[in-house]
């Protein structure tokens, strides 16, 4: 996936010896997150945090609080989910893209990538969405590839979206809208169902059964 095309050019970085009122300024006119700054030499020295500027004495230079910088960046060929945990790391909306020379090339804006990831066939391909939860030690990829694809299913994405020292919770999207009988092999295999895109029709069962026990007792 080429992120290339997504690098902004918008928004320059602002000169170290700048004064805060102009970065100040600049925040109040965007929605952007950080601002990039350069040295007197136009190097690259890191971005700036809108909380951050906010606090700042307005009449000072950008110069006297170099120490408030922030030097997060990826590179023009860093893949796209290193570029999404580059976000999700800083907490940030906008990403400064420097080539392998430390040429500053410009910023990605979070909702472009985001935009690309609702793109993928994880998200746009229809199928049933399963999390399903085992021990740390004791789950594995090619497992849960065997459970799905042994039951006529096929993977569109899988991702760890919960790890503890205990228990890792793995997201699934898979093509087969018939969940069930992989439900019920992921359980013979020890695994939690933790959430179904689809009626767990074993657990509808136990409901009924357990709806008609009542009844019998309350007769």
């Amino acid at each position: 996936m080429d992120l290339a095309s997504y690098i902004l050019n918008d928004i320059k970085p602002v000169n170290i010896n700048s004064k805060i009122s102009n970065l100040m300024v600049l925040f109040n006119q965007l929605t952007l997150s950080h601002i990039p700054v350069k040295d007197e030499h136009g190097v690259f020295l890191g971005s700036f945090s809108e909380t951050d500027v906010h606090c700042f004495e307005a009449d000072s230079l950008l110069n006297e609080y170099k120490y408030a910088l922030e030097n997060f960046f990826v590179r023009d060929d860093t893949m796209w989910l290193d570029v999404l945990e580059a976000f999700a790391k800083n907490s940030t909306n906008m990403m400064p893209v420097l080539n392998n020379k430390s040429k500053y090339l410009g910023y990605y804006e979070l909702k472009d990538v985001i935009g690309l990831f609702n793109e993928t066939p994880f998200f746009f391909e229809t199928g049933g969405v399963l999390v399903v939860e085992k021990g740390i030690n004791d789950y594995s990829f090619s497992e849960i590839s065997q459970i799905v694809e042994s039951n006529n299913g096929k993977l569109l994405g899988a991702f760890v979206s919960k790890i503890t020292t205990d228990i890792v919770q793995v997201t699934l999207k898979i093509d087969n809208t018939g969940l069930n009988n992989i439900i019920q092999t992921f359980r013979r295999y020890s695994y939690n169902i933790i959430s179904g895109h689809e009626e767990d029709s074993y657990i509808e069962s136990l409901k009924e059964r357990s709806d008609y026990l009542n009844k019998y007792l309350n007769m």
